[in-house]
């Protein structure tokens, strides 16, 4: 027998036994269609959780940072003395170095007056911490007294800001201190919060009246062009004392992807999300695989007396597994696609999806079909050719 045949054969008995009982198929392919669009809907929220939590980071024009070690992320920094940040300068490497502070308060919408909470980042305009083209080019009215730039990809409910930016400036209250907002910028929202604004450090303090510029709360470092940013991280790691963590570029975007995905709760929900969906999908494939062989059994028995062997069986379950993945994944691929559209526009965050994505959740679908069937592939060992009669 040719491979073709080994293949072909179980492949199309297979096929005609699924498609004899339609309404028992369609029951399939619900199952597996649900559970694919659970398994791409989980995945979709987890990439978009860790895309808007480098949102932030990635807009930073820097090579080092420095935070302090009970820092969970950059939306929950623990401030630490700027004195620390001016030792760096010590290290001829260094080339310039820059204190930013955050803080999370509340923006009141102009029209409805109503309040919502986003991130406040104060920081020298002229450093240029932020590689946003649209704040470099205003660095100059940043430094005016209660000036302020706001992230037009924030939330609506902040209100129609570039509306109102066309008709003159806005004046309102960022934590119940009034600011004018001179531009827009475009960063992102994140799960922690709702919108963004940047303003000068001297700004910052005036919003935040209890805080200082003595304290900072993330220490941004620029090296000279040439510099080995590995060295100089250890070099810088010695002169510093133990509760200043330092990191690299890629070592901050990933510290921060760690704390969603292991620290906060979210990242386990769209993790344990995604587990239930196989498992729900897995215990559905099952019992249509389970049911299909009891109930033909005495055919099976009857082949099995013509001479068939056992692995004819396993060959036919395995093509039937495979046939209800296939089924099941391309219309809840098509569905997904649509629904990460839906959630884009209400969540205000990227959630592509991807070629990588689609291979992976298929692949999830297929290992998930084909332990339902070696699960199922148990009972044909009980038809016995003796069941005939």
């Amino acid at each position: 027998m040719n491979s073709f045949s080994w293949f072909y054969f179980p492949a199309r008995l297979a096929w005609r036994q699924l498609i004899h009982d339609r309404t028992k198929l369609i029951a399939a392919i619900a199952g597996v269609l649900f559970a694919c669009v659970l398994v791409f809907m989980q995945l979709g929220f987890r990439d978009s959780l860790f895309a808007s939590a480098i949102s932030a980071p990635t807009k930073l024009n820097g090579d080092l940072f420095l935070m302090h070690k009970q820092s969970e992320a950059m939306w929950r920094p623990v401030p630490f003395a700027r004195s620390e940040l001016m030792r760096t300068f010590g290290h001829p490497a260094v080339a310039e170095v820059s204190p930013l502070y955050l803080g999370l308060t509340w923006f009141k919408n102009i029209e409805k007056q109503t309040k919502r909470t986003l991130m406040v980042y104060g920081y020298n305009p002229e450093a240029e911490l932020f590689g946003l083209d649209t704040v470099i080019t205003q660095q100059r009215e940043l430094q005016v007294k209660d000036t302020v730039m706001f992230d037009e990809y924030s939330r609506p409910e902040f209100g129609p800001m570039r509306e109102l930016l066309e008709v003159g400036r806005i004046e309102t209250e960022i934590n119940d201190y009034t600011i004018r907002v001179i531009g827009l910028f475009r960063m992102g929202v994140s799960f922690a919060s709702d919108g963004n604004v940047v303003t000068s450090d001297q700004n910052f303090m005036r919003i935040f009246p209890g805080r200082s510029l003595n304290m900072i709360d993330i220490g941004v470092i620029k090296l000279h062009p040439g510099s080995s940013t590995d060295q100089v991280k250890i070099d810088l790691q010695q002169r510093l004392n133990e509760f200043i963590t330092i990191f690299t570029y890629d070592e901050l975007l990933e510290y921060e992807k760690k704390y969603w995905s292991n620290t906060a709760p979210i990242g386990f929900i769209f993790g344990f999300g995604m587990v239930m969906g196989l498992v729900v999908g897995l215990v559905i494939v099952y019992q249509i695989l389970f049911t299909d062989i009891v109930n033909h059994r005495n055919e099976f028995a009857t082949l099995k007396a013509m001479g068939y062997k056992q692995s004819y069986f396993v060959r036919l379950v395995f093509a039937t597994a495979f046939f209800l993945a296939v089924l099941g994944f391309i219309p809840g691929l098509i569905l997904s696609i649509s629904l990460y559209h839906l959630a884009e526009s209400q969540m205000f965050m990227p959630m592509p999806m991807t070629f990588g994505k689609a291979i992976n959740v298929f692949m999830f679908i297929l290992s998930m079909c084909f332990l339902a069937g070696f699960l199922a592939i148990r009972k044909l060992k009980d038809a016995n050719p003796a069941d005939m009669f």
